[in-house]
């Protein structure tokens, strides 16, 4: 029941801050009230808001308009939202063009769109019991978690070195190469380093070499990080999960360079189109695991299966049809772009969860 609750919070949650970046033009509806003192300023009305302060011309008085104002101004299940819906999941690139073009008044902005359905998504996950888009990163989390395991490798690797040498005579050649291979070993465990000053970190090489590091070269925060993880990684993966959607815009300044990328040399496509483009691709991707989500929880292996075909079908093919037809592209044009596409959104998504990581590190 928790998850169930948190789940509509987060997605009320969304709705707040997708209605507090959406413009409210365009939403009138019905006929027009007679001329009339505004409640608010004063102003004489003589259409549905006032167009000094912009407050309605009808003010409610009913139990039933509280609940009206909650359907309307927080989930906003009217007018806009049904004009963007069918096109962003059928026509996404006619979408995208008609919004860059400038038709805005009838559909639901990209920014909105988008922290409406990241928030819905994440809500979706709670109440249904979906651990990804986490599962994707615990694998990270696991590499991080199992470092006192790769410490434990390179001991043993080192208590065999040892052994080796103590079999072998003085004079043979092996003996020094099997030294360097432990000078480097225990380095990597840093057994052999001492902190000096200025933060500079002595590694001793045997004998009387030293090797003196900068702070920079001991990567002192990433290690910090490892620390953390191997210390609590439970911990550090909630902070992921957490962090995954409180930063998920963080996705839209990482991919409008990589989009633009691909049309530098096309003058008339400018950074606001990429930006809008990213941006409902991204939201429809969040609806798309909406539903991946809701049919995994089909008993059996029935609702996985089709969950598994619906990314493998919908998500290449929506990309492409939104490529195509935001720019205007031949199809050779589209193809080259979209493949592009498919191998930057991978480095995304690591620079991605790499941030993740730094942000869960506090």
């Amino acid at each position: 029941m928790s998850g169930i609750g948190e789940g509509i919070g987060a997605a009320i949650e969304g709705s707040v801050l997708g209605r507090a970046v959406e413009p409210a033009h365009g939403e009138g509806a019905g006929e027009p009230h007679a001329p009339a003192e505004c409640l608010n300023c004063g102003s004489l009305v003589s259409g549905h808001y006032c167009g000094a302060c912009g407050q309605k011309a009808h003010v409610h008085r009913s139990l039933s308009a509280i609940g009206h104002d909650i359907m309307h101004g927080v989930l906003h299940l009217d007018g806009k939202l049904w004009n963007t819906l069918p096109l962003l999941a059928f026509k996404p690139g006619k979408l995208t063009r008609r919004y860059i073009d400038g038709e805005r008044a009838r559909f639901v902005s990209p920014m909105a769109m988008f922290l409406f359905t990241v928030f819905a998504m994440f809500a979706v996950f709670q109440m249904v019991g979906v651990t990804t888009p986490s599962s994707a990163i615990s694998g990270i989390a696991d590499g991080f978690a199992a470092g006192s395991e790769f410490k434990t490798e390179i001991q043993q690797k080192i208590t065999a070195l040892e052994i080796e040498r103590d079999d072998l005579s003085k004079g043979d050649a092996r003996r020094s190469e099997i030294d360097a291979e432990l000078s480097v070993l225990n380095a990597m465990i840093g057994e052999n380093a001492t902190v000096i000053e200025d933060g500079k970190t002595r590694i001793s090489l045997g004998g009387e070499s030293t090797l003196v590091l900068e702070p920079s070269d001991t990567d002192v925060f990433g290690g910090a990080i490892i620390k953390k993880w191997q210390e609590n990684p439970s911990l550090m993966l909630y902070k992921l999960q957490a962090n995954g959607y409180k930063f998920s815009w963080l996705l839209i300044p990482l991919s409008i360079p990589f989009v633009w990328l691909m049309f530098a040399w096309r003058r008339q496509f400018k950074a606001y189109d990429h930006a809008v483009f990213v941006t409902y691709s991204l939201a429809f991707m969040s609806l798309l695991f909406i539903t991946m989500s809701l049919l995994s929880v089909i008993p059996g292996e029935t609702g996985r299966g089709i969950a598994a075909l619906l990314l493998l079908i919908a998500a290449p093919l929506h990309l492409y049809k939104q490529l195509r037809h935001a720019y205007v592209l031949t199809r050779f044009s589209t193809l080259w772009r979209f493949f592009a596409l498919l191998f930057f959104i991978n480095v995304v998504i690591v620079l991605f969860l790499q941030a993740l990581l730094v942000l869960g590190a506090f």
